[in-house]
């Protein structure tokens, strides 16, 4: 009996549906398995999906848009802020460089400046030098380089330009302001030389009566409000003093040159010294109105000292005779020469040879007569000779 039930259900479970279609005359029937009900099943299930799902994207598409768009416009802000802080480091960087570059400029134009101020400075400073060499004050060797030479150092980590440059300008402003300095003590010894040797010529001079013909400075003729001095003048002010100096001891030595202050006949006996004595002719007292150097015939008579002859000729009791005005009412005339060598007008200079010994005019032998007049009247030369023999090693 159950296996005549499991049949039934077996045949009734495998009958298969029947669709009969009849159109007129026409009938058709398919036959409808499981299979094609499952498929039927499967499209409908996939269609029903399909439609939920592009109802759903067609719903949530704007959403998605908005998303996405806010996405892009966030990451849009990003690479803004990004590229902005970029630029504003690159600003940063930029500006830096170029205050680092004025900065540079700036010290480089310091530089220049000091530089071209050494520079105009050192060509009065030679042309000093070179006047203080030839009134005999040693001067030491200038230094040729500006800078010292050991001053190069490699650039230490981190520094930037502006820091290289400002070490760099420290090195070179110390290195100028070295050569400065030892620029100034060089002047002030200079200065102080100069006028020393000046002050002793001057005092020999003087105790002699004789003036130096010093160079009007202008300081009767000055005046103005009374400003603090300026130190960044200091440089050409001392140069002023040394050349102030320079020019009072060239003055000194011009006018000791000029001054009849040497032996006209050196090495010769003195037969004859200046004032009353017996006169070789008439053996009585005479005034000598000069000094008698020995000097054997033809020996050469030489100018005491510089000026310009006004007399050239035979003259009495002097014989051939030369006369030399030497300025300030000083004049030195040489008696008794057997040949004068010089014309009226000529200047000589001092040891310069004006004529030959001999014994013309009113002499008993070969010899020079040898006199000195201060405003015409005679005075005793040996006192200019005694001055001139102190001034000998100054003169020079």
């Amino acid at each position: 009996m159950e296996k005549a039930a499991q049949g039934r259900f077996a045949r009734k479970a495998t009958t298969p549906h029947v669709l009969i279609l009849a159109s007129g005359e026409r009938v058709r029937h398919i036959t409808i398995r499981p299979w094609m009900a499952g498929l039927a099943v499967g499209a409908l299930v996939v269609a029903a999906t399909a439609y939920l799902g592009a109802t759903a994207y067609l719903v949530m598409r704007d959403n998605l848009i908005g998303a996405s768009m806010a996405r892009q416009a966030q990451m849009q802000y990003a690479y803004e802020d990004r590229i902005s802080a970029l630029r504003a480091q690159v600003d940063r960087v930029t500006s830096r460089q170029l205050l680092d570059q004025q900065v540079v400029e700036d010290k480089i134009e310091k530089l220049l400046e000091q530089q071209m101020a050494l520079s105009s400075r050192t060509g009065r400073l030679g042309s000093l030098m070179d006047r203080a060499d030839q009134s005999g004050l040693s001067t030491p060797q200038q230094s040729s380089s500006l800078l010292p030479q050991d001053q190069a150092t490699s650039p230490a980590a981190g520094e930037t330009t502006a820091d290289r440059a400002d070490r760099a300008f420290q090195n070179v402003t110390l290195s100028l302001k070295t050569i400065e300095q030892q620029q100034m003590d060089r002047i002030h010894e200079l200065t102080a030389d100069a006028s020393g040797v000046a002050t002793r010529i001057e005092d020999v001079l003087s105790r002699t009566g004789f003036k130096v013909d010093t160079p009007k400075q202008g300081a009767d003729a000055a005046g103005g409000p009374l400003v603090d001095a300026d130190p960044h003048l200091g440089f050409d002010t001392s140069l002023d003093g040394l050349d102030t100096a320079l020019s009072r001891l060239e003055a000194a030595r011009q006018t000791a040159r000029r001054m009849p202050l040497s032996n006209p006949a050196p090495t010769t006996e003195i037969t004859s010294p200046f004032g009353n004595r017996t006169d070789p002719l008439l053996g009585r007292l005479a005034m000598h109105t000069g000094v008698d150097f020995r000097a054997p015939t033809g020996g050469e008579i030489k100018a005491a000292g510089a000026g310009t002859v006004v007399s050239a000729g035979y003259s009495g009791g002097y014989g051939n005779m030369v006369e030399i005005d030497h300025g300030q009412g000083v004049s030195t005339r040489y008696g008794h020469m057997s040949k004068i060598l010089v014309r009226v007008g000529d200047r000589v200079e001092t040891g310069g040879t004006v004529g030959l010994a001999g014994s013309t005019g009113r002499s008993t032998g070969s010899h020079l007569h040898y006199e000195v007049r201060r405003n015409g009247v005679a005075v005793d030369p040996m006192r200019y000779v005694a001055a001139g023999l102190k001034l000998a090693t100054i003169i020079e």
